[in-house]
């Protein structure tokens, strides 16, 4: 995550080799994007979504990591330009049933799956998650499990599922022992946030 970094940070790790950035706030990443133009990189979005925001995201972003419930899936499947490659969708899925958190149920994720395979603009790529924060490990890890069954599940239906994103700086070692492909380390790469 890149999220209140200066454009000049994720240059410098852009030239270590680092292609994938993700952002919490459109504007924020727009700004960026601009600056940065002359690179070549891959943005996700990963926060919460309004329905306002669906056409600069379909236009500028090359994943959407928080996709969290139907009536988006038509407003970015509009907004997709023909001329950029579908947009590749993960649906956010608050595994931990915590209030005021942004995702679907892990009821509702099957559906939602559903919804996104017959976009023709946009790609279902997997679920993403953030678990509870919790002390526990193993209470983490029963989450990231979880996760991974739900994932498992909607990958026999969907053959173009390949994506698990789970784990950030703190955990990521154990999100990936239980299944994660895709690990969100931004505090690693950058540092703590001031």
């Amino acid at each position: 995550m890149s999220k209140t970094r200066p454009a000049s940070a994720v240059r410098a790790l852009a030239a270590c080799g680092q292609r994938h950035f993700g952002e919490n706030y459109v504007q924020e990443a727009l700004a960026k994007q601009r600056e940065l133009a002359d690179l070549a990189l891959q943005w996700h979005l990963i926060g919460p979504l309004q329905s306002n925001k669906c056409r600069e995201v379909a236009r500028h972003f090359d994943w959407l990591e928080s996709l969290d419930r139907a009536k988006l899936v038509p407003l970015l499947d509009a907004a997709r330009p023909a001329a950029l490659p579908p947009l590749n969708v993960l649906i956010q899925v608050d595994i931990d049933d915590e209030a005021g958190k942004s995702g679907c149920t892990p009821d509702q994720a099957a559906g939602l799956a559903h919804l996104v395979a017959q976009a023709p603009r946009l790609a279902l790529r997997g679920l993403m998650a953030i678990p509870a924060p919790a002390p526990d490990r193993t209470q983490r890890a029963d989450a990231f499990r979880r996760m991974r069954i739900l994932f498992d599940a909607l990958r026999a239906q969907h053959s173009g599922i390949d994506t698990l994103s789970m784990g950030m700086s703190d955990d990521f070692e154990l999100a990936i022992a239980c299944g994660a492909t895709e690990v969100r380390v931004g505090s690693a790469l950058f540092g703590p946030r001031r």
